[in-house]
């Protein structure tokens, strides 16, 4: 019978289970919680520039990473309008509503499952 692994940790020492979680499409990150929070800042401020700067990160490297989610999913993800009187901005489709929603919820599980693996190393 196999021992539990409490059995080889030190007693006073306040060990944790922790992870990072993402979704992956053929071997590259797809969604995380960076892509996640670049996409609600996009549908706070209307724009993939402003998004980019309140989190600190080139526009570049946000337009890069919208335009490879859009290209991953079946429906874009973000709408952007050019020019115009308004001078363009970005949105997010339902489709991209509907993936946040379901990433809040997968994290969720996820924490609640480090939070049961933590306490079973320390009870």
């Amino acid at each position: 019978m196999a021992r539990s692994i409490k059995h080889f940790l030190k007693k006073g020492f306040n060990f944790q289970v922790t992870g990072s979680l993402w979704i992956e499409c053929e071997g590259e990150r797809f969604l995380g919680p960076g892509k996640v929070e670049l996409l609600e800042r996009i549908a706070d401020t209307g724009s993939i520039n402003k998004a980019a700067k309140q989190m600190g990160m080139s526009y570049k490297k946000a337009w890069g990473m919208v335009k490879i989610l859009n290209k991953q999913t079946a429906k874009p993800f973000v709408i952007v309008q050019t020019g115009g009187e308004k001078g363009g901005g970005s949105t997010l489709t339902e489709e991209a509503w509907q993936l946040i929603k379901y990433h809040r919820l997968l994290r969720e599980r996820f924490t609640g499952f480090l939070k049961k693996e933590t306490n079973r190393l320390r009870t």
